[in-house]
């Protein structure tokens, strides 16, 4: 029951991610610059070709490659390790709808739609989309969960 829902965490993840990003195509020309938040936040209508921070431009192949075995390892950890601890189901949950919407883009059109861009203490930080968000978080709350885990064992073999 519990793995239902994390795949549907995922499918929220995923709707929202392509919502906001047909938002962003249907609403706003190729760089268009919306200021949300002044010297914060930004809409700003991107493509993406490449990976995060814009690494391997227009590498597709190499990116349907790599996603579909990373959702493959993702469904298998799901399976696995979710129902044993949320702590590690939620963040995968993350992962799953993350690197999905994002394929979704690819595959259909060649390119991932950003549109978040900030500006954080003067650093105009890359722009990034609702599948990005949730693929950091989710990678962020798996790492915090190794740690908490990696302490736990620690103490114990100290006590």
């Amino acid at each position: 029951m519990i793995i239902i829902l994390y795949y549907a965490a995922a499918a929220i993840i995923i709707g929202l991610d392509q919502f906001t990003k047909w938002l962003v195509v249907r609403h706003m020309e190729l760089g268009e610059s919306i200021e949300i938040i002044p010297g914060f936040f930004f809409l700003t209508s991107h493509r993406n070709q490449g990976a995060a921070f814009g690494i391997l431009q227009g590498q597709m192949w190499l990116f349907y490659i790599v996603t579909t075995v990373v959702i493959i390892a993702i469904l298998y950890h799901l399976h696995k390790y979710g129902k044993e601890s949320r702590l590690i189901g939620i963040p995968l949950a993350l992962i799953l709808g993350g690197a999905i919407g994002n394929f979704i883009d690819r595959l259909f059109l060649g390119e991932v739609v950003d549109f978040a861009n900030t500006y954080i203490f003067g650093y105009d930080f890359p722009i990034f989309n609702v599948a990005d968000s949730a693929l950091t978080i989710g990678v962020i709350g798996l790492i915090l969960k190794m740690l908490v885990d990696e302490w736990k064992e620690k103490r114990k073999k100290i006590a």
